[in-house]
């Protein structure tokens, strides 16, 4: 199961066009087939994206997708840098329900 980390510098002065940007396509990214768990989190600075996708087949397939291009579309402006997009395999560590997304 494929967890994805993705930060994103905003611009200066554009992290709520950022968040608003989530706001408005998240819904759609959540009704995908295999989206387990895709929650935003802001900083001053940035924005940090943990998903989780129940399989490789689905990640390229939200990858691919239409939300996410339409999302990608929005923020393209906003950003200072291109997404540091890290994809991971869970490593259980400590208490089963604390160590996994």
């Amino acid at each position: 199961m494929p967890i994805v980390i993705a930060t994103l510098r905003t611009k200066p002065g554009h992290r709520d066009e950022v968040l608003a940007a989530f706001e408005q396509h998240t819904p759609a990214i959540h009704a995908e087939p295999g989206c387990e768990l895709y929650a935003v989190h802001a900083g001053p600075d940035r924005v940090t994206v943990v998903e989780k996708w129940s399989d490789q087949a689905t990640l390229d397939a939200h990858s691919a997708g239409a939300p996410l291009a339409a999302l990608g579309a929005v923020l393209a402006a906003a950003l200072a840098e291109p997404a540091d997009v890290a994809v991971l395999d869970a490593f259980p560590a400590g208490e089963p329900a604390k160590g996994l997304v």
